[in-house]
């Protein structure tokens, strides 16, 4: 006898859990690249911490839109 996996819940979530991937993984390499380019760069610390934010932001908002899509392209139920 064989068991198949059943998905329990909405589609949704998973889908907004690999939408999630992307922008974690920005983040990450914004604040690890901006820190690396501070450590080489200590003059210009203000000017690469101040873009390293505006990526950041723009970075979360991917995320944010990935978690709105799913109730806008919901199914209507």
């Amino acid at each position: 006898m064989t068991q198949v996996a059943e998905v329990v819940g909405s589609i949704a979530s998973v889908g907004y859990g690999l939408a999630a991937i992307g922008p974690g993984i920005g983040v990450g390499l914004i604040f690890g690249n901006g820190v690396q380019a501070m450590a080489r760069q200590p003059e210009a610390a203000g000017l690469i911490r101040s873009n390293m934010f505006i990526g950041f932001a723009l970075t979360e908002a991917l995320a944010l839109i990935g978690i709105v899509m799913p109730f806008v392209f919901g199914t209507g139920k």
